[in-house]
């Protein structure tokens, strides 16, 4: 942690170490709260993060006893008018996707609840993992305003079956259950969570940077296709794989029985 004494005032903190950036969201009392400023300080830090080739895996946690509870209901009431509603949405999904535009990847540290776009924002990241004590909902429709925008994350997450039930009830799904339906990558006790997390993006951070990041790109780009046009776009992504520097050392590495070189 950041010995600034300032540090504690922060919206969002940043530790960075041996490739792997930590941005943790700093507003424990407001169960970290997706505010406009919130939003902003997510934003500005991705953008910056993208650009630095030293980073190679993010991880995104956040303070306090929940992870994050989603938007802030009363700046929403405060906004009044659908165009002013709409620009905050519109920030937030510009956000959201700038999670899956990075070349890095990003691994969501849930320690506590996640609701309606704080559950969106687990979805949205490459990878989770949760401790045991992680709960998630999606529950606008009890109070008048379905989750919509959460359900675009959470429905390429899990089946529609699951998403649905999620985006109906608003009822809580336990860790364990969101292990099982594909929510998370996998589940720890609250105590091993940030060595478990650490341990699965160092992993990561040792793969070739230029692989990772075209494999990333590539992986969503073919998501969204019918399968003739995926396979024409994993092809040329595979190929481009092959024919760079690091595919070149990596399959010389392979032919001569030795392990492949750090980048």
């Amino acid at each position: 942690m950041s010995a600034n004494p300032k540090a504690e005032e922060s919206l969002l903190l940043r530790e960075d170490r041996d490739g792997i950036c930590t941005l943790i969201m700093n507003r424990p009392a407001q169960m970290n709260l997706l505010t406009s400023e919130m939003l902003d300080a997510l934003q500005e830090s991705f953008n910056q993060i993208s650009a630095d080739q030293r980073v190679r895996v993010v991880v995104l946690a956040a303070n306090g006893k929940g992870f994050c509870a989603g938007h802030d209901i009363k700046e929403i009431r405060a906004l009044k008018e659908l165009p002013k509603i709409e620009a905050l949405f519109a920030k937030c999904s510009r956000m959201m996707q700038s999670i899956t535009a990075l070349p890095q990847p990003v691994i969501a540290r849930v320690q506590g609840a996640a609701a309606a776009a704080g559950c969106q924002l687990v979805a949205q990241c490459d990878l989770a993992i949760a401790s045991d004590a992680a709960k998630f909902t999606t529950p606008g429709v009890t109070w008048g305003f379905f989750c919509s925008t959460p359900g675009v994350a959470v429905g390429r997450n899990i089946s529609r079956k699951r998403a649905m039930e999620m985006l109906l009830t608003g009822d809580l799904v336990d860790a364990q259950k969101a292990a099982e339906w594909g929510l998370v990558n996998r589940v720890v006790p609250a105590a091993e969570l940030e060595a478990a997390t650490i341990e699965l993006a160092t992993r990561i951070a040792e793969k070739p940077p230029v692989t990772v990041a075209t494999g990333k790109r590539a992986f969503y780009e073919q998501m969204e296709l019918g399968a003739a046009k995926a396979y024409e776009a994993a092809s040329c992504a595979i190929s481009a794989s092959f024919a760079h520097d690091e595919g070149r050392q990596g399959m010389d590495a392979f032919l001569e029985k030795r392990k492949p070189p750090k980048h």
